[in-house]
């Protein structure tokens, strides 16, 4: 089977599964690539984006072991006509547990026909200068490794004559997915002191949940904790401060530091 296009599809907030996918494409060698982003809000408003006849190359960050909600959501408008399918999760050094077997579900009931698969480690969104978990992640021993993917891909593709003419794909996970923790009620906050209300923040917010006036607003039940404000603030003025999230990080920073590499299914 012979490609000439690919579509990289993704919801990203820090970026991290942006540059895994933008690896894998490279590996591949298919000269016409384009992305389809589903991280900001306006992705709500794509419509129904098809796929015909590419390779699509779907990515999503990993949240307490499930697929990002909003990336679960947001992919569900994607028709994939049949289209052959990679899927990548990213994960902050703990575990991908559910994560890729739900993002296969979501890929085969979106139409697409996953052929290969992959779990990718990216800086946690908790981690901090203090307290690192991946920090610098994906780093170039895990690009090398999403282009070699990407090489194996386009032999799979080579051996296929047609889609179905191979084992369905296989990924570790269990069904029923593990329960998604509930969200909510905590957030990042603002350093009135060392903010410029620059809008760096609202500009990066997956869900909307800051608006910059006076000061900076962040609402509570829309924050999704993916940090993406504090990664992106030119200032350092986004922390997190919540006594609950900091215990969280402490412990993946004790427990998870020690360095987990990329799993390739294929």
């Amino acid at each position: 089977m012979e490609l000439t296009r690919q579509k990289l599809i993704y919801f990203s907030p820090t970026q991290t599964t942006q540059k895994v996918l933008a690896a894998v494409a490279e590996g591949t060698g298919i000269s016409q690539t384009e992305q389809i982003d589903l991280t900001l809000p306006q992705a709500e408003t794509l419509g129904k984006p098809e796929i015909h006849q590419e390779l699509a190359i779907i990515g999503a960050p990993v949240y307490s072991g499930r697929v990002a909600l909003e990336a679960a959501n947001r992919l569900q408008q994607i028709k994939g006509n049949g289209s052959p399918a990679v899927i990548v999760v990213v994960y902050g050094n703990r575990a991908f547990e559910d994560a890729l077997i739900e993002l296969r579900d979501i890929a085969t009931e979106a139409g697409f026909i996953p052929i290969a698969a992959a779990a990718f480690i990216g800086e946690h969104s908790f981690a901090t200068a203090d307290k690192p978990v991946a920090n610098g992640r994906p780093d170039t021993d895990d690009l090398s490794a999403a282009r070699g993917f990407g090489v194996d891909v386009q032999k799979k593709l080579g051996q296929l004559q047609t889609l179905d003419s191979g084992a369905p794909l296989q990924v570790p996970g269990s069904t029923p997915y593990k329960d998604r923790k509930p969200g909510g009620g905590v957030s990042p906050n603002t350093l009135e002191e060392t903010c410029t209300l620059c809008g760096t923040c609202a500009d990066v917010c997956p869900t909307g949940a800051i608006t910059v006036g006076e000061t900076v607003v962040t609402d509570k039940g829309r924050c999704i904790i993916c940090c993406a404000c504090i990664k992106s603030c030119p200032s350092g003025a986004r922390v997190m401060e919540e006594p609950v999230m900091l215990k969280i990080t402490d412990w993946l920073h004790t427990e998870f530091s020690a360095r987990s590499e990329p799993e390739i299914f294929i």
